[in-house]
C-alpha cells in the first residue's frame, strides 16, 4: 500500500471528496485508512462505568485507500505514487508528477 500513517491526503470520492487531512491510522492488509476530520459517523454508546460516556459519539470511519490521493510535499498537488531505488539500494516513494522523493 502506497499510503502510510502521517501522510497528507485528499479524498477523491464519496461524501467528503475534496477534503484534505492527515492519515491517523492505516491497515495495509484491509487497504483502509482513517483520515482526520473525514468520513465522520455517529454511534450510540452505552455507559460502561466511568470508562466511557453514554450518548451519541462522533468518530472517523475507515476509508478505502483507492478513494484517497497523496498530496506531494514538494509540488503541493494530489499525485500518484511510484517507487524508485536509490544508489544504496533503498526503496523510496516518488511523486509521479514532479519526480521528487516523498520519504
Amino acid at each position: 500500500m502506497k499510503i502510510r500513517k502521517d501522510d497528507t491526503v485528499v479524498i477523491t470520492a464519496g461524501k467528503d471528496s475534496g477534503k484534505k487531512g492527515k492519515v491517523r491510522h492505516a491497515w495495509p492488509d484491509k487497504e483502509r485508512v482513517i483520515v482526520e476530520g473525514a468520513n465522520v459517523i455517529k454511534r450510540h454508546s452505552r455507559a460502561r462505568g466511568a470508562a466511557r460516556q453514554a450518548g451519541i459519539i462522533e468518530l472517523e470511519a475507515p476509508i478505502h485507500v483507492s478513494n484517497v490521493m497523496l498530496v506531494c510535499s514538494k509540488c503541493g498537488k494530489p499525485t500518484r505514487v511510484g517507487f524508485h531505488f536509490l544508489a544504496d539500494g533503498k526503496r523510496v516513494r516518488v511523486c509521479k508528477s514532479c519526480r521528487e522523493v516523498i520519504d
